[in-house]
């Protein structure tokens, strides 16, 4: 029997779900017979195991029926970011091969790019409104609302987009769950870690398009406990959450801390955090100053973990795990850590090298190549980091994969930039790395090359930031850019990217 039907047998008024500060609430009947429609909307067009749907929302309880009908019926769902570009978002459903996409219909423009470029014949589900040509989702989930049983079969799973450093997102897949009980298994760190149970009250500040957002209230809801959904975070309202709610369990990333703690003494004193046990935070590098300033101001309840968006390995540390192990990011609680040299040899404690995986399997979609890369011979995984394990197995990363930016601890590659600055008729030679941003970790910086040095200004500059946003999503693009006569380049062409990064760092 699948999880959630299990919850809703047992608590069928219980409250899985909510939008904070709002009256939209889902319980976990409502949340099981909503799902059920949506495995027969699935069935009645025709998907099977191992096919896959797009989700384009806003933070929305309507995700949780999507994601629950699709993972019954053995189908893969991919979250789409709602700040991408129409063509951006298009792309992502036509290369994930959806066969269903389901979209919010203020999302109207993405709508029709990917019905100008529809070679999948995906079909389209609007919610909130309906479209020419597109199924209106609240009227077609209405037909179904007779139960039916679900059989223990395969699990469907998230299949999420990264950029990849060609400039094209790449999706990252890994094979269905065999069984619920297989599926449930998947989560027993998150549970044995953090201690999700049925009393679990979890607040989750970040856009449910991101990986950890999404995975970690599915977590909760396989658990029994209440996931609490903020719209969009905002420093004050998030404690103002956790004592109306009275959250247990939370998860943040670096720029949250940072806005938190911008507050003053007097609005912290407001609100009442005594329910809070468990604060969790990932994504991005977190500045051992800030992580001290949040455990002198909410104690030890403060954990960490470090996972990238394949799931190949995971590690996590307690409050008092990283007080002895200051800058760690733990030990491996899913898969064996080793690190490994250039020669693929495995280092010894305190050895800086390459972070590998012994853990679960993923591939890049349509991309076999990247995939080997990720690999060496005896089928150990890495996904670009590089860092050393003390003598105890704790790992403390030293650098991230090459080039890669991570503000605010949303993941940006350069390439994707420069590719479309290289498009303006007044650049030559570009480079786009990431420089210190104390509330982001690190912001996008370009230095342009012009084909004509004297028309260099910081209106040319604005006005290149402008066409990047033109086409990208707002995050991706520079917040500022230089100017240099030439850029260093090797012979062969190569940037010496590092030498550009160097400048701005030493400052810093």
């Amino acid at each position: 029997m699948p999880i959630l039907r299990q919850w809703a047998e047992r608590h069928p008024e219980k409250i899985a779900a909510r939008v904070a500060f709002s009256k939209d609430i889902l319980t976990y009947g409502e949340l099981d017979r909503r799902a059920n429609g949506v495995t027969q909307i699935l069935v009645w067009m025709g998907l099977t195991v191992g096919d896959g749907v797009a989700i384009m929302l806003d933070n929305d309880l309507t995700y949780f029926e999507l994601l629950w009908g699709a993972r019954r019926h053995g189908v893969y769902y991919t979250p789409v970011s709602t700040h991408l570009q129409p063509d951006e978002a298009a792309y992502i459903v036509r290369d994930s091969g959806a066969k269903i996409f389901f979209v919010a219909a203020r999302f109207a423009d993405t709508v029709r790019a990917l019905k100008a470029n529809n070679t999948n014949r995906c079909a389209i589900f609007v919610i909130g409104g309906s479209d020419d040509g597109s199924f209106d989702y609240a009227a077609e989930l209405s037909r179904f609302d007779r139960m039916i049983e679900i059989g223990d079969g395969p699990v469907g799973k998230d299949f999420f987009y990264s950029s990849g450093t060609t400039g094209k997102p790449k999706g990252i897949k890994q094979p269905l769950f065999s069984s619920v009980r297989q599926a449930q298994a998947s989560g027993d760190w998150v549970r044995s870690n953090f201690n999700f149970a049925q009393d679990t009250v979890y607040l989750s500040p970040a856009p449910l398009y991101h990986g950890a957002p999404l995975r970690f209230t599915m977590r909760t809801l396989e658990s029994g406990g209440t996931a609490v959904i903020m719209t969009k975070f905002a420093a004050e309202p998030a404690l103002a959450a956790i004592a109306r709610y009275r959250v247990t369990h939370s998860q943040w990333v670096p720029t949250m801390f940072f806005r938190l703690l911008a507050l003053s003494a007097e609005i912290r004193a407001r609100y009442d955090l005594s329910s809070h046990r468990c604060a969790i935070h990932a994504a991005a590098p977190c500045p051992p100053v800030l992580k001290e300033q949040m455990i002198e101001w909410w104690g030890p309840i403060v954990w960490e973990y470090y996972a990238g968006s394949e799931r190949n390995g995971a590690t996590c540390i307690s409050t008092a795990e990283w007080l002895a192990h200051r800058g760690s990011v733990g030990r491996a609680c899913v898969g064996t850590i080793h690190i490994l040299d250039e020669a693929q040899n495995e280092l010894g404690p305190g050895q800086i090298g390459d972070v590998y995986f012994d853990g679960p399997q993923f591939v890049y979609h349509n991309d076999p190549e990247k995939t080997a890369r990720s690999r060496n011979a005896l089928g150990w995984s890495t996904i670009g980091d590089v860092g050393y394990v003390d003598e105890e197995g704790y790992l403390y990363l030293t650098d991230r994969r090459s080039h890669m930016i991570i503000s605010g601890g949303v993941n940006i590659y350069p390439a994707e930039i420069e590719h479309r600055l290289a498009l303006h008729p007044q650049v030559a030679d570009v480079a786009v790395f990431g420089i210190p941003n104390p509330e982001y970790g690190e912001e996008v910086k370009a230095v342009v090359q012009l084909k004509n040095p004297s028309q260099a200004s910081p209106a040319l500059a604005q006005d290149l930031i402008a066409f990047c946003r033109a086409e990208l999503s707002h995050v991706k693009c520079p917040r500022s850019i230089d100017f240099e006569l030439e850029l260093p380049r090797q012979e062969n062409g190569k940037l010496f990217k590092h030498v550009l990064k160097q400048r701005y760092l030493q400052p810093a």
